[in-house]
């Protein structure tokens, strides 16, 4: 052998050795390894001590959906009418003016692909015209004043994974149970009153909505439309006088919302034992968000929810240019609204965090627009409302550091890791009246492509 390529062969050898171990050795211990760590955490983490708490419901097996109101029993004859329903603008009959009659529906405000909430800082229905990108150019009509509007002066909260959720909106008023025990001295007033009919929040307040949101049914709705043998197949035990009824509208309702869960996202495939569903930064984002970063103190629930409510000092929706909505706007009080309680004002229940990828704006106020200023405000942990110093914000709700590269690897959990796509499986694909949907005005059938 020429002596000369002695020390060229020698090093293309080692060279080759080097690029083979190394990458064997990181793609086998690695994963393993933060795999384990992870596990660990949830563990930790958990209030059941256990890592399969975070494991969320399926929702093809409607008999272990939780918190299912005892009166209101779930049956896919009334998850497939609720699902029309929500969807259905035909049953805007009670429009303010007949411009929007028949125009608007639950899911107005509630965008599938804009994580079922508006697609802009709030949530317009009777009133409004026009869709845009994923509800983004939504505005209000010239006829209508502000007051007649039905805009609501809060964003709303997402139906993603509600069924976690037995009292509901931002100040937990709707629902009879759980952390409304004790308050039936507070149910006479706007809103509560539907309290007394003792069901859980979703019942409830599917039942003042409908009339809220100026919904309604009668004859036209369930002969023309067809949805009389729908009603009938969901609810045959019901007397026919009882059958067609607010209450029967809400309970399918709460049967479709209870369904939609975000079963398909990468870190509910991988709780469920595929390891490679989470890559490698997503799962360091999840053991900073359980570990270091302390978000799981609040978001402990499968959905990453909670039913505690929180004084973080954030922006109302009127500082935004929310409409029919002011600095007396009661909602702007959170949990105090329902309860008159001064340790409540400004407290807000904990939303889950599914999805996220989707929104347009956090909050109760629409204040953020990205989750990198969501992130940047919870670490720097200060209040922004001019009505809370920052010694009167939740004792859990304290500074923490991360950097960098920690910041995007906790972005990338919450975007991607926490990010159900197929979320097109609780839409249908028409409705029994063969409206178009969410909207059904002139603009947004242009918009929405609806012949």
């Amino acid at each position: 052998m020429n002596s000369r390529l002695l020390p060229i062969l020698v090093l293309l050898c080692i060279l080759f050795i080097m690029s083979c171990q190394p990458e064997t050795e990181v793609s086998e211990e690695i994963p393993l390894q933060l795999d384990k760590e992870l596990m660990e955490t949830l563990i930790t983490a958990s209030p059941t001590g256990k890592f399969f708490h975070f494991i969320l419901a399926d929702e093809n097996k409607l008999e272990h959906l939780p918190n299912q109101d005892p009166r209101n029993p779930i049956t896919r004859e009334k998850v497939r009418l609720g699902k029309f329903l929500f969807f259905e603008t035909g049953l805007a009959q009670d429009a303010k003016d007949s411009a929007c009659y028949e125009t608007f529906s639950c899911a107005s405000c509630h965008i599938p692909e804009s994580g079922f909430l508006p697609g802009r800082i709030q949530g317009i229905a009777d009133g409004a015209h026009g869709f845009g990108f994923q509800g983004s150019l939504r505005e209000k009509l010239s006829i209508y004043e502000e007051a007649d509007l039905d805009a609501q002066g809060v964003r709303p909260l997402t139906v993603l994974n509600v069924a976690y959720m037995t009292n509901t909106l931002w100040s937990g008023l709707f629902g009879a149970g759980h952390v409304n025990e004790g308050t039936e001295q507070l149910w006479d007033g706007p809103l509560a009153e539907v309290n007394h009919l003792g069901y859980t929040g979703l019942e409830s307040q599917n039942i003042e909505g409908v009339k809220l949101h100026r919904l309604a049914l009668n004859d036209h709705v369930l002969d023309d439309f067809g949805y009389r043998s729908l009603f009938d197949a969901a609810f045959p035990e019901v007397p026919v006088e009882e059958r067609y009824s607010d209450e029967a509208i809400s309970f399918a309702l709460g049967a479709y919302l209870r369904t939609i869960l975000t079963t398909r996202a990468p870190f509910q495939q991988w709780l469920k034992g595929d390891r490679s569903a989470l890559t490698e930064n997503q799962k360091k984002g999840a053991l900073l968000f359980f570990g270091k970063a302390r978000c799981f103190r609040c978001h402990n629930s499968p959905a990453l929810s909670g039913l505690t409510f929180h004084a973080l000092g954030t922006k109302d929706l009127y500082e935004r240019g929310g409409l029919n909505t002011s600095d007396t706007d009661m909602r702007n009080q959170g949990r105090g609204m329902f309860t008159q309680d001064q340790e409540d004002y400004y407290k807000f229940k904990v939303p889950q965090l599914y999805n996220l990828k989707d929104y347009k704006t956090f909050f109760h106020g629409s204040s953020k627009e990205s989750l990198e200023e969501v992130l940047a405000f919870k670490m720097r942990a200060r209040s922004e409302k001019e009505q809370l110093k920052d010694s009167d914000l939740s004792s859990l709700f304290q500074p923490f550091d991360l950097t960098q590269s920690e910041q995007a690897q906790i972005l990338d959990f919450l975007k991607e890791g926490l990010y159900d796509r197929d979320y097109a499986r609780f839409v249908p694909s028409e409705l029994p009246s063969g409206l178009c949907f969410p909207n059904n005005d002139q603009r947004s059938r242009n918009d929405l492509g609806c012949k």
